[in-house]
């Protein structure tokens, strides 16, 4: 990479800088210092295809400062710049995105277009991680959001859509983008958002994988990750219920299988109250209480009775008791 002092006329902002096509950037805080000792950092560029001129990958705002000062004093000087070589588009993203991100996070929009230029310039999500010093799982949320309808993620740039609601966008099929746009595009109606639109999403029903009794592998329907929080959901409850509930059956037959004299499985939602059991061994009679929330997730109870079923198991140990006594006395 060579440096070199190059005329202003000769330099045009990159399509590859990641701030290319915005408006005219703020540069009120930089200008000061522009009039006052010119530009000191030296702009990122590199050849166009033309003849003495460049393009400018990173450095957009100090180019737009020069231009400024040039226009107030009629005249300009020329800019220092790192010249890079030709050809390799991937690196040049790169340089911008780092340059941006070191002065002032972009949106996360911009960054997944960056992103996905790079994915598309052949860099991986590891390659990617690695130049800018973060782990993949970032990448990865980034690159989620392009999983959003066009029109979802410009009204996210504008902010018009809040961080949550956006991420769980990103989990929702393109039918389910396309009716939650009709709503957020209508005065009258409301489209949810937050939790809320997590619940719309799945029916009142959003059930994470890590519930199932069952293989995961084994679930025949769609599974929805949800990046941002590391977790993932089942798609269809309906399925999702026959496969646990087959799971449930075949626990509790295994139970019975192991000696246990009863095993109980209680209604979606039942609680198992622990004050009102006492702890009985299996060898005691003790028995298996299994609890299922409607969130689909299972609990074992093992060794319980009822406070009623241990009273009456005393009273036979009791009366057992007392009748060996007798039996003992009668013999001697």
């Amino acid at each position: 990479m060579q440096l070199a002092h190059i005329p202003i006329d000769r330099l045009n902002i990159s399509a590859l800088n990641m701030r290319h096509g915005k408006r005219a950037p703020d540069i009120s805080d930089i200008l000061p210092s522009v009039r006052a000792r010119g530009v000191l950092v030296p702009l990122l560029v590199r050849p166009n295809g033309t003849p003495e001129i460049f393009e400018i990958v990173a450095g957009r705002r100090r180019y737009f400062a020069a231009k400024s000062l040039a226009d107030e004093r009629g005249e300009s000087d020329a800019l220092p710049c790192a010249i890079m070589e030709d050809g390799d588009d991937g690196d040049a993203l790169e340089a911008s995105l780092i340059e941006n991100i070191a002065r002032l996070d972009p949106d996360e929009v911009s960054q997944w277009e960056t992103f996905s230029r790079l994915i598309r310039e052949g860099r991986a999500i590891a390659d990617i991680a690695a130049t800018f010093g973060i782990t993949e799982l970032p990448v990865k949320r980034i690159l989620a959001l392009g999983n959003l309808l066009p029109k979802i993620r410009e009204a996210y740039r504008r902010e018009e859509i809040d961080t949550e609601t956006a991420r769980y966008l990103t989990m929702a099929s393109k039918a389910q983008q396309k009716n939650w746009l009709t709503l957020f595009a209508d005065p009258e109606q409301y489209a949810p958002r937050g939790f809320q639109l997590k619940q719309w999403l799945f029916g009142g029903q959003s059930i994470c994988t890590k519930v199932a009794l069952f293989v995961v592998e084994d679930y025949p329907g769609l599974i929805v990750s949800d990046l941002f929080r590391e977790d993932s959901y089942f798609a269809d409850a309906d399925m999702f219920w026959q496969k646990q509930n087959e799971a449930i059956a075949a626990r509790r037959d295994a139970y019975l299988e192991a000696g246990w004299s009863e095993v109980i499985v209680l209604e979606p939602g039942q609680y198992f109250h622990s004050w009102d059991h006492e702890k009985t061994p299996k060898k005691k009679g003790g028995k298996v209480v299994i609890t299922v929330s409607h969130r689909g997730e299972v609990e074992c109870h093992e060794g319980w009775l009822s406070c009623k079923e241990a009273r009456r198991g005393r009273s036979k140990d009791e009366g057992g008791e007392q009748d060996e006594q007798v039996a003992n006395s009668s013999r001697t």
